[in-house]
C-alpha cells in the first residue's frame, strides 16, 4: 500500500465535511455537522499559523486525515481520524511514523510532541508506545461520554526532541511521591 500525506486546502472544504460527518468516531467527544465542519474550515480552522491539516492517501484514496495543532507552542498535539472502512490496517502507525518527524523537523522550537486519548482506545495506545511515545499522565473520568453518560479515563503520552533523536524512550519517574502516612 503507497501511502502518502497531502495538505488541506480551501477546495477540500465539502470532501472534509463529508469525512467528518460520514464516518463514526467513537473514541472522539462530540460530533459535529457538516454546516459547522465547513464553517470552521472557511474561518481556517485547518490550515492556519496554529494548525495545519493532511490528507492520508492510502493509495490514492482519503484514507484519513492528520490535523497537527498548537504549532506555535513547544508541545504541539494532534488529532488523527482513519476512515472506518480503513482501520486496522496499520494507517494509524503510518500516521504517527510520519507526523513526528514532520512536526521536530519543519519546527524546530518544537521540544516534544502530546497525544492524548481515551484509555479504551487499545490501537491508539499501542500505536503512540510503539512510536516511542511514552505514558505521561492517567486522568480519571476526563473524557466525556457522547452518550452524556460517565465519563472515560483519559491517557496522556509524549514524545521528547532528545529521545527521537537518541531513538531512546525515557519514563517519567511515577514513584516520586514523598512517603506519606496513612489517616
Amino acid at each position: 500500500m503507497r501511502i502518502e500525506f497531502s495538505p488541506f486546502s480551501a477546495d477540500d472544504i465539502d470532501a472534509l465535511a463529508d469525512f467528518l460527518t460520514g464516518n463514526d468516531w467513537p473514541f472522539h467527544a462530540g460530533t459535529q455537522d457538516a454546516e459547522t465542519v465547513r464553517r470552521r474550515a472557511a474561518d481556517g480552522l485547518y490550515w492556519n499559523d496554529e494548525s495545519r491539516t493532511f490528507w492520508m492517501l492510502a493509495d490514492g484514496e482519503r484514507a484519513g486525515l492528520v490535523r497537527l495543532q498548537d504549532l506555535a507552542d513547544d508541545t504541539p498535539m494532534f488529532d488523527l481520524r482513519i476512515r472506518e472502512s480503513r482501520r486496522g490496517q496499520g494507517l494509524g502507525t503510518a500516521a504517527v511514523a510520519w507526523l513526528t518527524p514532520y512536526l521536530f523537523t519543519e519546527f524546530p522550537h518544537v521540544l516534544r510532541i502530546e497525544a492524548t486519548t481515551r484509555q479504551d482506545n487499545h490501537a491508539m495506545r499501542t500505536i503512540l508506545r510503539r512510536s516511542g511515545y511514552a505514558k505521561e499522565a492517567h486522568y480519571r473520568e476526563a473524557w466525556p461520554s457522547r452518550d452524556g453518560g460517565t465519563p472515560h479515563d483519559s491517557v496522556g503520552y509524549a514524545v521528547l526532541r532528545r529521545d527521537w533523536l537518541s531513538g531512546t524512550v525515557t519514563h517519567p519517574d511515577w514513584h516520586d511521591e514523598p512517603a506519606t502516612r496513612s489517616r
